[in-house]
């Protein structure tokens, strides 16, 4: 009896903690995927597959493909009014279905942080500021690897400040250094440029007052082999004895007969333009393209002279170019074009002298024909 008091005592808080436990059964069991024989139905009239992975989308562009398909006023030949009824009603259950997983879903995730708030508010509020410096939330493992990598974050800003202020105090000590060698340097030329100015007014003081008038050796040439005191007397001896034979260094010689050789090239091609016509005819055209075929060969031996000059040079700023056959050819038609037009010049200009001197001649034979009849009269 006291048994069965205390059940009847107890049945509503006993309902009332049930409660959320079977809705919560029944939403997992909705959102598990359940799905019952008239809804695969739908789902096959919309010709999707019956295991409820569809989103919204992919069942408003199902229908959608139906409706232009049996809708009446489609004007297509499958129409069926009957069938789109079926496909409409179809469409309506499946969209139902998806609203109720999409609500049960939504109750199971607030199912899951009302527990998930529970247990945190049941655990010891103090235990959140133990370690970790009070960072983090969630369990302690979760908060431990926050906090590593809080730390790694920290470390590495804490880097990147140093190396920044140790590259501003590099470029400190580097902007110092460039102003004082800048200071330096001009002092060093301020005194030069002092020491210069006053040698050469004692120079034009001396020139003033004649002391340069009457020195030794006037008028006679400077002795190029005076001994240079910072000089090898083997190596002095060696240059004079190379310099009295006309030796040559064979960089030198190789140069001047590279800059003979193309002075030869253009003037021969200049010459054969030259005797062909302006504008050139048929057999001109082949002959001037004989000649630049002829001309595009020498010049690549002569580039290759280049290659061996270049390798022998001792300075860089001393190595040539390899010469383009078409801008040699450019300057060859440029400089001929201009002949052509200083000789069209000329030519104007001796037929208005011409001109000019025949209506002088004419002018006075007019002249003295006219005194002789003025004189016979």
């Amino acid at each position: 009896m006291s048994c069965w008091v205390l059940l009847r005592l107890h049945s509503g808080d006993l309902r009332i903690s049930l409660l959320p436990l079977c809705c919560s059964l029944s939403l997992r069991a909705l959102s598990s995927g359940a799905i019952s024989r008239s809804l695969k139905e739908s789902y096959r009239l919309l010709q999707l597959p019956d295991d409820g992975a569809s989103g919204p989308t992919e069942v408003k562009e199902a229908y959608l493909r139906m409706a232009k398909l049996y809708h009446p006023d489609s004007g297509a030949p499958t129409a069926d009014a009957a069938l789109f009824s079926q496909i409409e009603e179809a469409y309506r259950a499946v969209l139902a279905h998806l609203g109720r997983q999409k609500s049960a879903s939504r109750y199971t995730q607030s199912l899951e942080e009302e527990e998930e708030d529970k247990v945190k508010g049941n655990a010891p509020q103090h235990r959140h500021y133990l370690s970790f410096e009070g960072l983090g939330s969630g369990t302690p493992s979760q908060r431990e690897r926050q906090y590593r990598q809080f730390r790694v974050d920290r470390a590495t800003d804490q880097v990147l400040e140093y190396r920044r202020k140790e590259m501003e105090k590099a470029a400190a000590e580097e902007g110092a250094m460039v102003t004082r060698d800048a200071r330096l340097r001009s002092k060093q030329i301020k005194i030069t440029q002092a020491v210069e100015r006053l040698v050469e007014d004692l120079i034009q003081e001396s020139m003033a007052r004649g002391d340069f008038q009457n020195l030794s050796g006037t008028g006679k040439p400077l002795n190029k082999f005076d001994h240079n005191p910072y000089m090898d007397p083997m190596t002095h001896n060696l240059n004079r004895i190379l310099i009295d034979n006309g030796y040559q260094p064979e960089w030198i010689v190789v140069q001047k007969e590279i800059r003979e050789t193309i002075a030869k090239m253009r003037e021969r091609l200049q010459e054969v333009r030259a005797r062909l016509g302006e504008p050139m005819r048929h057999s001109e055209t082949l002959q001037w393209k004989e000649h630049c075929t002829v001309f595009a060969d020498e010049l690549g031996k002569l580039n290759k002279k280049v290659d061996n000059f270049n390798l022998i040079v001792p300075l860089m700023s001393r190595q040539m170019v390899h010469y383009s056959l078409k801008r040699e050819l450019e300057k060859i038609l440029k400089t001929d074009q201009l002949l052509r037009q200083e000789k069209e010049g000329e030519k104007e200009r001796e037929q208005k002298e011409q001109m000019e001197t025949a209506r002088t001649s004419q002018h006075t034979r007019q002249g003295f024909i006219t005194w002789v009849q003025n004189l016979l009269k």
